[in-house]
């Protein structure tokens, strides 16, 4: 069983190669941004309450987002799992560490995808053209990502680090590219 965290500052390219990665390792695939703007769009309650921190580019409350994983997880047991933009606290990372200890199972590896700032800017602002996302087509709003990223998000890298299951690649280049550099660092990780 291989469990994966993909990692890095909105618009690295986590969503794109975590998909791609998820088919050729045949690994389910947390989103849980995803998620979160599928409760909006269906109006539920977790939706509602999630609303605000997104429009703002602030990240979800633990609690709420520990307990979609954990749901998820309820599910999603029988074989590995690519987790993309989760966990973005260390207290997240603490506790998804006990949630898999719980069924047997570990984080094998946190690959970091590196992106300079202005590119991830771009990226997002180009996306944003056809996402129709309110967070997306606001330079001041993505630039308030990351840096609630890096002052947030970026120190889990730390608690994987500690851990000797962090791992960095450019994130730059084509999707091919990224995705043969992914790859190939997984693969090692296999073997």
């Amino acid at each position: 069983m291989l469990n994966i965290i993909l990692f890095g500052a909105p618009g690295c390219g986590k969503g794109t190669q975590a998909k791609r990665l998820a088919e050729h390792y045949d690994l389910y695939h947390i989103s849980t941004g995803e998620v979160i703007r599928s409760e909006i769009a269906r109006g539920t309650e977790l939706g509602r309450s999630m609303e605000g921190y997104i429009s703002r580019g602030e990240l979800a409350p633990d609690s709420i987002v520990v307990e979609m994983v954990r749901d998820y997880m309820r599910t999603h047991a029988d074989k590995g799992c690519i987790f993309d933009g989760f966990p973005r606290t260390t207290r997240q990372a603490e506790i998804f560490d006990t949630l898999l200890a719980d069924i047997n199972q570990k984080v094998d590896v946190m690959i970091y995808m590196d992106v300079p700032e202005d590119e991830l800017v771009r990226r997002i602002l180009l996306r944003g053209k056809d996402s129709g996302r309110a967070d997306d087509a606001s330079e001041e709003v993505i630039r308030n990502r990351i840096e609630v990223y890096r002052q947030q998000t970026a120190i889990v890298a730390e608690h994987y680090t500690k851990q000797q299951k962090y791992a960095e690649i450019n994130g730059l280049g084509s999707m091919d590219e990224v995705f043969a550099r992914l790859a190939q660092l997984i693969d090692a990780k296999r073997s």
